[in-house]
């Protein structure tokens, strides 16, 4: 009977996840990519530099109820999550190498997307009966596009997100495995004592959330970050033939991986861009929403800090979990998931207790956060649809599918989150599509904003 619902779960799943969504997706990246002029390149320095200014955090008209710094660690709790540790094997082991590639191109193109929802997010935002900022696609499809039947069915797939797909089963199935597989603590322990911490954050809203992941993220990514760093030193002769290997893949993958591996480069886009977009959510809608809630008075200011969402956890941590994998050989045998991210790191250290704890307690702190950040994502989408009155008792079945979701199969958990990431997309994507010349005439008025200001001071000092 099991096997009869994954089946059919997963002809839902390609049928959701074919070209049509792949292109809408990639598409809408690539015209965003050309008409703002490559700005996810020529204005990441400044991105970056945004994210820790306080310049707007002290200004008295900037509306908000959390920092853009804080609104940005809640975004990354959101996406910093299995999908780096898990995802990443997972999409190397069933598309190969190459997979990873497709996921640089994902998010090369998603962070124009990411831009774009930042800035949409701020400009149509609303202040909620509790007097908290209400935003994110279902808020600017009805105010930019006045289709409210459209942002309450984004709505509707953003609470499925959050309580089927990435917000529960799969962190807490995470989270119970890398407890099981590092410590060997039980499952029905893990359960409990997560669902106990789930509930104490959670219950404290927003701001709780905001403080807690502005402690956790970044701890969790420096660990995680020198943990590769320290493999790929140790492995530093292989490195060049893995990123060889991954190119070479990505285009053929028979003749990269031998005929007998049965992967076409239409699998390795499909798993590589598909848990991408599961990994970095450009695209998804659900970012936006978090940076909804940021201090600041500017939308493209914001659009530019949540850019660097999606390069953070793609272009950085994807990445150094995919060469991890590559360059150890891992992906050729029989492991997968969290066991075959734990065997690279095992593989590549000299100490291989420290590689499985690396992971293991990475893994923890990663979906455990992602956890946090898609509470609140299907907070605000249940508000939506509800009001306020729906938030209470949607916490409680959140929290009770937290308590429930160690006990799930793997396999059928991210088919189920691919679904409703799909069909969350969709909406938010026409979105995106139909203010598309918002965000550039937005974008254009900032930079011609900030050229007047440093001709301006250029001008005074020549005059003094």
């Amino acid at each position: 009977m099991l096997n009869q619902i994954q089946s059919i779960l997963s002809t839902i799943d390609a049928i959701i996840w074919g070209p049509p969504l792949l292109v809408l997706l990639v598409g809408t990246g690539i015209y965003l990519t050309w008409k703002l002029k490559l700005l996810q390149i020529f204005k990441l320095p400044l991105a970056l530099k945004y994210i820790f200014s306080k310049e707007e955090d002290t200004d008295d008209d900037a509306k908000g109820d959390v920092t853009s710094y804080g609104a940005l660690c809640t975004a990354l709790s959101a996406t910093i999550g299995t999908g780096n540790i898990v995802g990443v094997a997972t999409a190397i082991k069933a598309g190969g190498p190459g997979a990873l590639f497709w996921m640089w191109i994902a998010a090369f193109f998603g962070m124009a997307t990411k831009y774009a929802e930042g800035v949409l997010a701020i400009k149509y935002r609303e202040v909620d009966e509790n007097g908290q900022m209400a935003g994110g696609p279902m808020y600017y499809i009805k105010n930019g596009l006045g289709l409210n039947w459209l942002a309450k069915l984004f709505a509707i797939f953003g609470v499925g997100v959050a309580l089927l797909g990435i917000g529960t089963f799969g962190q807490v199935k995470s989270i119970a495995d890398a407890a099981k597989i590092g410590f060997n603590i039980p499952l029905i322990v893990t359960a409990v004592v997560v669902t106990i911490l789930v509930a104490l954050v959670t219950l404290g809203g927003i701001k709780r959330i905001s403080s807690v992941s502005e402690k956790i993220v970044p701890f969790m990514a420096i660990l995680y970050i020198v943990g590769v760093i320290l493999v790929l030193i140790f492995n530093f002769t292989k490195i060049p033939s893995a990123i060889s290997l991954i190119i070479r893949s990505a285009f053929n993958p028979k003749a990269a991986l031998g005929g007998a591996v049965g992967i076409t480069i239409s699998i390795a886009m499909q798993r590589g861009i598909g848990r991408g977009v599961f990994s970095n959510e450009a695209g998804l809608g659900s970012a936006p929403i978090a940076a909804a809630a940021a201090k600041t008075k500017s939308p493209v200011r914001q659009g530019l800090i949540s850019m660097t969402g999606t390069f953070i956890d793609t272009i950085i941590i994807c990445t150094m979990t995919g060469l991890v994998i590559v360059v150890t050989g891992s992906f050729t045998g029989n492991l997968e998931g969290a066991n075959l991210t734990t065997a690279a790191f095992e593989n590549g250290l000299p100490i291989a207790l420290l590689g499985k704890y690396i992971v293991n307690i990475g893994l923890i702190f990663f979906a455990f956060t992602t956890i946090l950040g898609w509470n609140y994502y299907g907070e605000r989408c249940i508000e939506y649809l509800f009001g306020v009155k729906g938030i209470k008792p949607y916490k409680i079945i959140f929290i009770a599918l937290v308590a429930v979701g160690s006990f799930l199969p793997l396999e059928m958990i991210f088919i189920i989150a691919d679904i409703v990431n799909g069909l969350m997309a969709f909406p938010n994507l026409i979105g995106l599509i139909g203010l598309r010349h918002v965000v550039i005439s937005e974008t254009q008025k900032f930079f011609d904003d900030i050229k007047e200001v440093d001709t301006d001071g250029i001008e005074e000092k020549m005059t003094v």
